[in-house]
C-alpha cells in the first residue's frame, strides 16, 4: 500500500482488524476527526528509527497492553523514554 492514501491505509487496517505501526503523526489526526474505534494506531517518535529499536519498543508496548490492542481501539505514541495511550474514540 505504498502509494495508498492515509485514509485508504486506515480502512483497509480497519476492515482487517489490524494495529496500524507508522510514524506518521496524520494517522492519529486522521482518527480523531473521524471519530473512529478502530483501527489501534502505533505511532513512533523515535530519534533512533532503526528495526531494532522499533522492534524493542514494540516488544514492551505489546507485552503491556496485549488485551487491551485486541479488545479497543487505541492511539499509541511511543518515544524513548515513555508511550502515551489515549483510548478511541477521542470524542473532541
Amino acid at each position: 500500500m505504498y502509494s495508498a492514501s492515509d485514509e485508504d491505509v486506515l480502512e483497509k487496517a480497519r476492515i482487517e482488524k489490524r494495529i496500524l505501526l507508522t510514524m506518521d503523526l496524520d494517522f492519529g489526526y486522521l482518527l480523531a476527526v473521524a471519530n473512529q474505534k478502530m483501527p489501534c494506531v502505533i505511532i513512533f517518535r523515535l530519534k533512533n528509527e532503526t528495526a531494532e529499536n522499533v522492534n524493542h519498543h514494540l516488544i514492551s508496548i505489546i507485552s503491556y497492553l496485549e488485551r487491551q490492542l485486541d479488545l479497543e481501539g487505541l492511539i499509541l505514541s511511543v518515544d524513548e523514554k515513555r508511550f502515551r495511550v489515549r483510548r478511541l474514540p477521542l470524542n473532541l
